[in-house]
This record gives structure tokens, sequence and C-alpha cells, in this order.
């Protein structure tokens, strides 16, 4: 792989506006293949942007995993990876399992299980991505 595909995108996770993870961005087609496959140590969070269904295959591991969907503009097609989005689904995938995605779903996010309580994270709340600067922090 070439390119973009061997270097992950970081940014920091806001949920209701709170800081409260690092994000690893799937934003490309190489980065999503790759998802959370073959991690020895998985990132805190990892957002497949644009990505509305997941699947366990060749997992090891169980992941939370939430479905979003355009805060502003549902059902209205691809958004930017920093615009706010909102929970319409929560689940456990589980090794070699599928999560569906919801009508107009813009992007998953996967967090190692547990993770989703820790942040309290819930359906119907607001998840907004901001991106590392050119320095590799992320602006807040």
């Amino acid at each position: 792989m070439t390119g973009q595909a061997g270097r992950d995108a970081r940014a920091r996770l806001l949920v209701g506006g709170r800081d409260v993870s690092d994000v690893l961005l799937a934003d490309t087609y190489w980065r999503r293949l790759r998802g959370m496959l073959g991690r020895r140590t998985l990132p805190p969070a990892l957002l497949l942007h644009p990505g509305g269904s997941v699947h366990g295959m060749g997992m090891t591991r169980s992941l939370d995993v939430a479905v979003l969907v355009p805060r502003d503009r549902p059902d209205r097609g691809r958004v930017p990876v920093d615009a706010p989005m909102r929970v319409a689904k929560l689940a456990v995938l589980r090794p070699f399992a599928l999560v569906t995605g919801v009508r107009g779903a813009c992007a998953t996010l996967e967090a190692p299980v547990g993770g989703f309580a820790g942040w309290g994270l819930s359906v119907g709340d607001e998840v907004q991505v901001v991106r590392a600067a050119a320095g590799g922090t992320a602006q807040l």
C-alpha cells in the first residue's frame, strides 16, 4: 500500500461538546479497509467515514459501535468528517458478526468494549471530530 494507507490520521473526539478521546480517522478507502483489523493494541476510537455498517470478519475482540447520522442534514448524503453528527444506533460488534446501519448513516464510530460507557455515550448524543493541526495535535 502506498500514500496514506500506512499513516493514521489523528483527531480528537467530542461528545456533547466534551473532549473525550483521541480518535483515528478512517477517511480513505485503505484506512476503512484496515479499520481495527490486525492491530495489536486497539486505538481508543476509530471513525469510519463514510460508512454506515461494519463487520467483524477477522476480528478477535468485540467492539462498541455507534452508527452516526448528520446532525443538521439527515438523509441528505455525505457530510464532512468534522461536521456535527448524532448517534442513531449503539451496538456491540462481536467477532465475525455484522452491525447494520440506519437510513441516512454517514459514519461509524468504533471503540474497545466499555469505551462508550466511559464517555457516557448514548443514542441521540452529538458527536464531533476535531482534526489534528499540522503539528499533530488537535485544535480545540
